[in-house]
């Protein structure tokens, strides 16, 4: 009998994943594939991994996406459930619009873009030890000036939410993973937006509430950019983030059945060579991520990259800390470098785009 019986997860994956285009304008987020699996296949086996066993997704964009591939979870060893939000609720109203689905006493909240190495059970144990309302996971980081900063006391107690801010006060943010006993959970108002770190939190404090923070300084990240996206992939090929749904060892790549590499080819830093792929002799693809059907040309170098689904990056050209949509043709000796994004299905002509003049 797990001692998490009493436990039960909510991740939630409505988001857009605006920051992500053009990547996710044929998937959501947490369904783009990451280390050769859809990325929430990673967080859910980590869930099953302690021990939960219900979870329920909270989604929105491209809904029907998740219960196509996941069914009702019994692969993963879960029991999923599928909620829809039909209007945008924000996080806390979020998670109420899923109450009616939950059962057990405590319920762990995650937002379905972090990439967390977070020990799941010592969460559970430090809420329930400190008979806690709500516990949030608080990680710190080198820079708290782009996040919001939680402050805790000497007993871990939760004392202010405080905006981002040239002078942060602690190096603790909130790190998108909650514990909420159920009832805190159905007093969340229903029918409109609420925010968890504007309006819940805040409100719980000024009622007297026991909110607790369980501090680590676990691996951490949060995939909304390109680059985050790209270089959370690469460390759970590494070994760097854990995962127990990795489709290989861990080592410098991942190539998925039906890709073809050229042993003239070097791939290296965590790179991902999805099913059906096409590495060609002297190209070097380091800490990218190659969806399925992706094709690289002779001598053509892909860093730090994303390539899109039936992509083709043709001879020579260099693809750098970019976003290269599905379909999207990078003619030979293109360079695309510091953040392009190309769309799904535009044709760059050869040479037609460089940062260097000796075409």
């Amino acid at each position: 009998m797990s001692e998490l019986q009493s436990a039960e997860a909510v991740v939630l994956v409505g988001g857009k994943g605006t920051r992500l285009r053009p990547l996710t304008l044929s998937a959501p987020k947490p369904m783009l594939p990451t280390a050769g699996v859809p990325f929430l296949t990673h967080l859910l086996s980590r869930i099953r991994e302690v021990g939960i066993t219900h979870v329920v997704l909270g989604t929105s964009y491209k809904a029907e996406v998740f219960q196509e591939h996941f069914g009702d979870g019994s692969a993963l060893g879960l029991e999923l459930e599928y909620v829809v939000e039909e209007v945008p609720l924000d996080t806390a109203g979020a998670i109420r619009n899923v109450a009616h689905k939950l059962r057990e006493r405590d319920v762990m909240v995650f937002n379905g873009d972090i990439l967390s190495g977070v020990d799941l059970r010592a969460v559970l144990d430090t809420h329930r030890e400190s008979a806690a309302d709500v516990t949030l996971h608080l990680v710190k980081v080198e820079d708290p000036r782009r996040f919001g900063c939680v402050p805790t006391d000497a007993d871990g107690r939760v004392t202010a939410f405080l905006e981002k801010t040239e002078n942060p006060p602690t190096d603790q943010i909130n790190a998108g993973c909650y514990v909420f006993r159920r009832e805190v959970v159905e007093a969340i108002p229903t029918g409109r937006p609420v925010s968890v770190e504007r309006e819940t939190f805040p409100g719980l404090l000024a009622s007297g509430a026991r909110l607790q923070g369980h501090v680590d300084t676990s691996y951490w990240l949060d995939l909304g950019t390109p680059a985050a996206f790209v270089q959370g992939s690469a460390d759970l090929v590494r070994g760097v983030a854990p995962s127990a749904a990795l489709p290989a060892a861990v080592g410098d790549a991942i190539v998925l059945p039906g890709a073809n590499v050229d042993p003239g080819a070097v791939l290296t830093g965590g790179t991902t060579v999805g099913a059906g792929c096409t590495v060609a002799a002297g190209a070097v693809v380091d800490g990218s991520v190659l969806f399925d059907g992706a094709v690289i040309g002779e001598g053509a170098r892909v860093e730090r990259s994303a390539v899109g689904a039936n992509a083709l990056v043709q001879a020579g050209s260099v693809v750098s800390d970019a976003v290269i949509g599905d379909n999207a043709v990078i003619g030979a000796r293109c360079e695309l470098i510091g953040g392009a994004r190309v769309w799904p299905g535009v044709v760059l002509p050869e040479a037609g785009v460089r940062f260097s003049t000796d075409a």
